[in-house]
């Protein structure tokens, strides 16, 4: 079973990699819901930590989007000139 990533690394991560890391998220989200409905899944707390990553990746995209956190390699200076 993959580990849950903490909101910290996924702070620590570049738009670009987020933006991966949901896509992947989300298309191991609909297999799993593929598979519970087939009767396959061996793992259902599995349905609720990814959907929790999810989430997860959502709130820090937006955190960077209002200008409250700064994604890695960003200084607060260069976050604020972008929200303006």
């Amino acid at each position: 079973m993959a580990k849950s990533v903490t909101a910290q690394e996924l702070r620590d991560q570049s738009l670009e990699d987020l933006a991966a890391k949901l896509k992947e998220a989300k298309a191991e989200l609909f297999n799993l819901r593929f598979q519970a409905a087939t009767g396959q899944l061996d793992n259902h707390s599995r349905l609720r930590t990814v959907k929790r990553e999810i989430a997860r990746i959502y709130t820090i995209l937006r955190e960077h989007e209002l200008g409250i956190a700064p994604l890695s390699g960003e200084s607060a200076q260069e976050s604020k000139e972008a929200a303006e």
